[in-house]
C-alpha cells in the first residue's frame, strides 16, 4: 500500500509541478500583454499570440493528463472527482506536500482569474476608445437627436469631407 500511495503522490506532485510551471509561464504573458494594451504596443500583442497558443496546449496537456489520473484513481477505489481530494487522501492531508501544492495551484489560478479580467477590462476600454472615435469621424463630432428633426444634422464627417 505504501508504495502505491508514493506513486499516487508522485503522479500528482508531476501534475501540480507541471501545472505550476505553466502557471507561471502565463502570469508572465498575462503581465506583458497588460502592458502592452496599455501602451498600444501591437508588435509585442501580436509576439505574444504564438507563446498564449503553447501556453494552451501545455494547459491542454495538463488537462488531459489530469483527466487520466482522476480515471485511474477511481478505478483503484480512490476519490476521483478532483485532485485535491485525491491529494489529500493519499498525500497526508493539507498539511503534506501535495497539499501546500493544490493550495499554492489554487492561490496562482486565482491570480491569473484577476489578471485575465484586468487584461479584458483594458481592452473592452480600448475598443470603446476606438468606437467613440469612429463615431467621432463618422459623424463629425455632431451628435445625432434622439428626437426632432433629423434633416437638421449633418451626417457627413468632418475630418472625412471638408466640405462640411
Amino acid at each position: 500500500m505504501t508504495a502505491i500511495a508514493t506513486d499516487w503522490e508522485a503522479e500528482i506532485s508531476g501534475l501540480l509541478d507541471e501545472l505550476s510551471s505553466v502557471q507561471a509561464d502565463l502570469l508572465d504573458v498575462l503581465a506583458k500583454k497588460r502592458d502592452a494594451l496599455a501602451t498600444a504596443n501591437v508588435e509585442v500583442l501580436a509576439s505574444l499570440q504564438p507563446v498564449e497558443q503553447e501556453l494552451g496546449s501545455r494547459l491542454e496537456h495538463c488537462q488531459a493528463r489530469r483527466a487520466e489520473l482522476l480515471a485511474a484513481a477511481r478505478q483503484e477505489g480512490l476519490p476521483g472527482e478532483s485532485v485535491s481530494k485525491l491529494a489529500m487522501r493519499v498525500g497526508g492531508g493539507k498539511r503534506g506536500k501535495l497539499g501546500r501544492q493544490v493550495k499554492d495551484s489554487a492561490a496562482r489560478m486565482r491570480l491569473l482569474q484577476h489578471h485575465s479580467l484586468a487584461n479584458w477590462v483594458l481592452a473592452q476600454r480600448s475598443l470603446l476608445h476606438v468606437s467613440q472615435l469612429l463615431e467621432i469621424i463618422a459623424t463629425g463630432g455632431r451628435l445625432q437627436p434622439t428626437y426632432g428633426d433629423k434633416e437638421s444634422v449633418h451626417a457627413r464627417g468632418g475630418l472625412v469631407n471638408q466640405e462640411a
